[in-house]
């Protein structure tokens, strides 16, 4: 009997199948991967997405006063809002301001609410800044709006912009119980867009304290479970957390937005 040549065998037949054993091990590690790496991907771009790991919720903004009705034609054609962003104080022919009943519709249907002031159509000069915060702040204060939320001034693209507006905003909320926001059209090359990158240069308040809610770039309006992949513009030195992706719906009169999930700390 060849007891050698059995041996050789042996360890050949034990190497050969060692072999399988770990290539199939390789592969189901490979599929292990893939299938955790899909996994946080739909994890991230849930309701958009953004790559962080922290969740993007959905919500809108209107100009529209919110009633039972209108309320009812959001959430029956684009989904339940998690924020909804209204104008504080009325601006005859633009937008009708928030009142304690709406306040309350929201506030029932657990929506927090993003102040939005627009009564201005110049952003430029730092004591107008602070002047237009100090309006802002006496309306917040008269419809109760707690301590900590943010007010955006709503800068349109139209409007003049300098970076001493930004400040002086920035500066009179600072010494307020409110958190100062900057919305507009954030395009790279707009004077907003320049205007706030000075301010951010210029003043660490701006950079360390704004958030921005940027206008750009658009996507078009969706319903909340077909909502982009969270992808704002802005400079690089600004605290981006809300991006306003679709304008001007025509079936409700909304505009659709995402934002990230800390941004609720700062609503009201």
């Amino acid at each position: 009997m060849n007891m050698g040549g059995e041996w050789v065998s042996l360890f050949k037949s034990a190497r050969f199948w060692m072999i399988i054993l770990i290539s199939v091990l390789s592969l189901s590690f490979i599929v292990w991967s893939i299938n955790l790496s899909d996994k946080d991907d739909d994890s991230d771009s849930n309701n958009g997405g953004n790559g962080s790991g922290q969740e993007i919720l959905w919500g809108v903004d209107s100009a529209t006063y919110t009633t039972k009705e209108f309320y009812e034609c959001v959430v029956d054609n684009f989904g339940k809002p998690d924020a909804w962003g209204r104008y504080i104080g009325s601006k005859k022919g633009v937008s009708s301001g928030l009142d304690q009943d709406e306040i309350d519709f929201l506030h029932e249907k657990d929506i927090p609410i993003i102040p939005i002031y627009n009564h201005f159509t110049d952003a430029t000069g730092y004591d107008n800044g602070k002047n237009e915060a100090k309006k802002a702040i006496e309306i917040a204060k008269e419809l109760g709006i707690k301590e900590g939320v943010y007010l955006f001034a709503d800068i349109e693209p139209e409007y003049p912009v300098d970076s001493a507006f930004i400040q002086g905003w920035t500066d009179q909320l600072a010494s307020s119980p409110y958190k100062s926001g900057i919305y507009g059209v954030f395009d790279e090359g707009s004077n907003l867009f320049k205007a706030f990158e000075a301010a951010a240069s210029e003043n660490d308040k701006v950079a360390k304290e704004v958030v921005v809610w940027t206008s750009y770039p658009q996507e078009g309006v969706t319903k909340k479970d077909n909502a982009p992949k969270f992808n704002p513009e802005a400079p690089k030195s600004a605290n981006a957390l809300i991006w306003q992706y679709g304008l001007d719906d025509e079936t409700c009169n909304i505009d659709t937005n995402l934002l990230r999930e800390k941004m609720l700390e700062g609503l009201w």
